[in-house]
């Protein structure tokens, strides 16, 4: 009996020899010598949070909303931001998740649109950015962990009919979350995003996450830059206000390094599973509204038109003259997009139930 059962586990069991080993280790310095950010194994030490003086001075009349607090647990007491406005009865809701270095201050001319249609928004900030607290080493984030911490927050909120729409690196987030939640999501719509596989950076993208990121003095001077509809000197500022020292900007500096873009990077398998076991199977509605002149998505979003069984028969759209923060170009036509898209990809007649 016991050699019967030893042939049958010997049959299952996966034995890690040395050529296995081999192809389980991941390089320590990727394509162009760079070195991308190991995944933390050890505990957050420090977490510092934004004093709310620092956003006193954007004024009511552009960013009226009033915030709001969630604590997660996952990895430590973490106290994320967000803004939930509409009606919390609403039947739908709709998940804005931003990219880096902005914080929900992105989606203050979108949220006046979709409140009046009906829907509950609700806009956080990722942890390291805007009012969520900040670990203070760049060594205590990774993708994972952004995924950890907002799936805990999509749970804790009781979050559900969602529509998810996510920009930057809130759609390497948030498709990642909605890969793991799927029953929470009832519709995706992304814009100038993706989940990279490890398949190469291009040089400029390789100089910006390895280089020009880690100089920038201030954020807002990345927005004056990229944005093609010029911005007030008080919305500059309000993209500098979360980050009152370099001291705060731990995830500002290290999330270009962290995404995935070469085989050395974290992360790498965890979204090619995603890709592989949800999105190529993924029925429900999925719409792309990429800007026309973003530099760092160009054309990415015809993989997902390919791949994705619910985008099949959606109306995509090339938002002519939309840039990376597409948000602030073309606010309106955003809106105007997410709520025909609802509209078109009605909720089945009997309502999920609340999770």
């Amino acid at each position: 009996a016991n050699r019967a059962q030893l042939a049958w586990s010997s049959r299952v069991m996966v034995v890690l020899d040395d050529a296995s080993l081999d192809a389980l280790r991941t390089p320590t310095v990727s394509e162009g010598g760079h070195v991308p950010p190991a995944e933390p194994l050890e505990p957050i030490e420090k977490i510092l949070r934004t004093d709310e003086r620092c956003f006193a001075s954007i004024p009511k009349k552009i960013f009226p909303y009033e915030p709001n607090y969630i604590n997660t647990e996952v990895h430590g007491n973490v106290r994320i931001h967000y803004l939930d406005e509409g009606k919390k009865s609403s039947k739908e809701t709709i998940l804005c998740m931003h990219g880096e270095p902005s914080w929900c201050f992105l989606y203050r001319k979108m949220i006046p649109g979709l409140v009046q249609a009906g829907y509950r928004v609700v806009c956080p900030d990722l942890p390291g950015f805007g009012k969520s607290d900040k670990p203070s080493k760049q060594t205590d984030y990774s993708y994972e962990r952004m995924v950890n911490w907002m799936s805990e927050f999509v749970v804790k909120m009781r979050l559900g009919n969602v529509t998810l729409f996510a920009q930057d690196w809130g759609g390497l987030i948030g498709l990642r979350v909605a890969a793991r939640l799927p029953e929470r999501f009832v519709r995706i719509c992304i814009s100038n995003t993706g989940l990279p596989v490890g398949t190469g950076g291009t040089k400029s993208f390789m100089n910006w996450a390895y280089k020009t990121s880690q100089k920038f003095p201030t954020w807002g001077a990345v927005f004056k830059l990229t944005c093609r509809v010029p911005l007030s000197k008080e919305e500059l500022a309000a993209y500098d206000a979360p980050f009152p020292s370099e001291a705060y900007k731990g995830a500002t500096r290290v999330f270009p390094k962290m995404v995935p873009v070469t085989k050395g990077h974290a992360s790498v398998e965890e979204n090619k599973g995603a890709l592989r076991r949800v999105y190529s199977r993924w029925r429900k509605p999925f719409l792309t509204l990429f800007g026309d002149r973003d530099p760092i998505t160009r054309d990415g979003e015809k993989g997902w038109q390919r791949l994705v069984p619910g985008a099949k028969g959606q109306k995509h759209v090339k938002i002519k003259g939309g840039g990376h923060f597409i948000q602030e170009d073309r606010p309106q036509e955003l809106v105007k997009h997410i709520i025909a898209f609802v509209n078109d990809n009605p909720l089945p007649a009997k309502l999920r139930a609340r999770l």
